[in-house]
């Protein structure tokens, strides 16, 4: 910051460089990657593209600052999640288009059962949801149920959206619901009864690509989520308490939405031949195997994920902690043999003393698609092996 410019790499690049094609290329894959499917039930997704009739709905479907998050820059062209789907679909299909609802209101039972009225005889309605960076910040002037001064007082997703999508969910119309948001949203009612859920977070300039690549099957989904979506504020413990009892997957056992590390794909993935040493001693690494299989017709990444639970400690350590992770990218039917490797502190634990210790004892691995141990409405594949530490 203080040095002279020509001491500086950073100074010598170009203005040009500015939203050049390989910029947005990358801004497009990143949005691509951290699109999580969290529910696809009877496969309602892929959409196709030639619907008769669409509806696309909801605070954040565009809505350009929803996603670019907080200290952004202000890109050209800003994709919103309308502008992609409208981009994807046939010219002949009917595009509904209204916000219908803002992020955070009263519920009103007459204005909603007229969205609804308009919503009948759709094919589908993708209803684009969840909350913004207008809600939630640093300092903010918001003071309205469910946010204060840009915190946020509950994980709930905002009662007005849950009314509008329990009245859809009841007049028998398909929904797909995509969820923006900086963080985790409880969607206990939503995860229960829709069919279809994607959490978009604040994808930035490209989302409305990303988001309608994968809604209509021309990019296969293979995020995961990077938190623990749990159910609602009751599963929590007081903001003030600073414990982690029941805090993050390593220390919450209670069941979720959606755990951490989870996120569903169009293909089908299977482990087998997990491979490792039955003893690891003090100072050793761990290197470990595993046999990845695409069982589905469709290519796809995986992320691979290694988690470690240490057993008979004596104190309380995590439930189970991620150590590494790869992703992988399989074509239909491929099989790929996965090494991840783990040094000797990767191996080590906290003890009720707060020093990083190694642990002897028995431990176990853990390597599949999500984290181990967590119930879901889908499981997806662990495959997990006991080892000694000595």
């Amino acid at each position: 910051m203080f040095d002279p410019a020509e001491m500086v790499p950073f100074s010598d690049i170009p203005l040009s460089v500015l939203e050049s094609d390989a910029h947005k290329a990358l801004s497009l894959k990143m949005a691509r990657e951290s699109m999580v499917l969290l529910k696809n039930e009877n496969n309602l997704l892929p959409l196709k593209k030639n619907l008769k009739k669409i509806a696309i709905i909801g605070p954040n479907a565009d809505n350009p600052t929803a996603v670019l998050g907080n200290y952004n820059g202000f890109p050209t062209e800003i994709v919103t999640p309308l502008t992609g789907i409208k981009r994807k679909l046939n010219k002949k299909t009917q595009v509904i288009y209204e916000k219908a609802i803002d992020y955070v209101a009263q519920p009103n039972n007459d204005s909603i059962a007229d969205i609804v009225n308009r919503m009948k005889g759709v094919d589908v309605v993708i209803m684009c949801g969840g909350i913004s960076p207008e809600l939630e910040g640093e300092e903010m002037p918001v003071n309205i149920e469910g946010f204060t001064r840009g915190d946020r007082t509950t994980i709930a997703l905002p009662r007005v959206q849950t009314a509008l999508l329990k009245a859809l969910h009841s007049a028998n119309i398909p929904v797909v619901f995509v969820n923006m948001s900086g963080s985790a949203i409880g969607m206990e009612w939503e995860s229960a009864n829709l069919p279809a859920i994607l959490t978009a977070w604040y994808g930035g300039q490209d989302a409305g690509t990303a988001i309608a690549d994968v809604l209509f099957g021309d990019y296969n989904p293979s995020g995961r989520l990077p938190v623990t979506f749990y159910k609602n504020d009751k599963d929590l413990p007081a903001f003030n308490n600073y414990d982690m009892e029941k805090r993050t997957y390593r220390y919450f056992n209670g069941e979720v939405s959606y755990p951490f590390g989870y996120g569903l794909s169009y293909a089908n993935f299977e482990y087998s031949s997990l491979q490792m040493p039955d003893v690891v001693n003090n100072g050793q690494s761990l290197k470990v195997t595993v046999d990845v299989t695409n069982k589905s017709k469709i290519n796809g990444d995986e992320v691979v994920q290694l988690y470690i639970t240490h057993k008979n400690a004596g104190y309380r350590t995590a439930l189970y902690t991620l150590k590494a992770f790869k992703r992988i990218h399989l074509k239909a039917g491929e099989t790929q043999t996965v090494t991840l490797e783990l040094n000797p502190e990767q191996l080590n634990v906290i003890d009720e003393y707060g020093n990083t210790v190694f642990q002897p004892g028995k431990a176990v691995i853990s390597v599949g698609g999500t984290s181990p141990g967590a119930t879901t409405a889908k499981r997806l594949p662990v495959v997990n092996k006991e080892i000694g530490l000595k």
